[in-house]
């Protein structure tokens, strides 16, 4: 699936102009099948305007300290057939290639579950998911539902019977102890979920 993306920006005498008007391709792994990843714009620090409106630099699938990532992504339903066999060792490098950070945020022992340096925002477009906090508290979420996340430890799980799309925005925000520290620290001491292994 392809997601319009339309961008604004400056011209040398600082009148607003449309920079671009292009289709984002979603990003895939073998690790998650079904889940699509669009990518839709992002930083690793503040914008200061007024600007050409071109895309900043921001490799990592989370934001650091300052940055931000606006993003789309799609939560299969858990019924969707996961692979057997196959490299595994070559379909964990494609998603540390495809989505830099974002696996490195999964604990080992307690699949989706992760914890971020960020406060999300999102806006549930189609479908519907739970959101699994600690403790096994669950909400479920449905089309035009929205979520401020507060750097919580979290897992999206699908029960449903169709993909449910989700419109995130992240804002690295300080967080102690840091969310990788807490997939390793907690990972393997929290209670074991089932499910598609899939979070923002």
């Amino acid at each position: 699936m392809k997601v319009r993306r339309v961008t604004t920006g400056h011209n040398a005498q600082g009148k607003a102009v449309f920079v671009s008007d292009s289709e984002v391709d979603a990003a895939t792994v073998a690790l998650i099948p079904g889940a699509e990843f669009h990518r839709l714009w992002g930083a690793d620090r503040a914008p200061e305007f007024p600007d050409d409106g071109s895309q900043p630099a921001g490799a990592g699938y989370f934001p650091p300290l300052g940055g931000y990532r606006f993003m789309m992504f799609s939560v299969p339903p858990q019924t969707t057939p996961h692979p057997e066999g196959g490299d595994r060792q070559a379909m964990g490098r494609e998603i540390k290639a495809t989505l830099p950070g974002l696996a490195e945020h999964m604990e080992r022992n307690n699949p989706g579950m992760h914890t971020t340096d960020t406060v999300d925002f999102e806006y549930i477009i189609s479908g519907e998911v739970w959101l699994e906090l600690d403790d096994g508290a669950s909400m479920h979420l449905r089309a035009g539902d929205t979520v401020v996340q507060n750097g919580t430890r979290h897992a999206w799980r699908n029960k449903g019977a169709e993909p449910c799309r989700i419109v995130v925005f992240m804002l690295g925000v300080p967080r102690h102890p840091p969310g990788l520290e807490v997939a390793s620290r907690i990972g393997s001491a929290a209670l074991g979920t089932s499910g598609t292994d899939l979070g923002t």
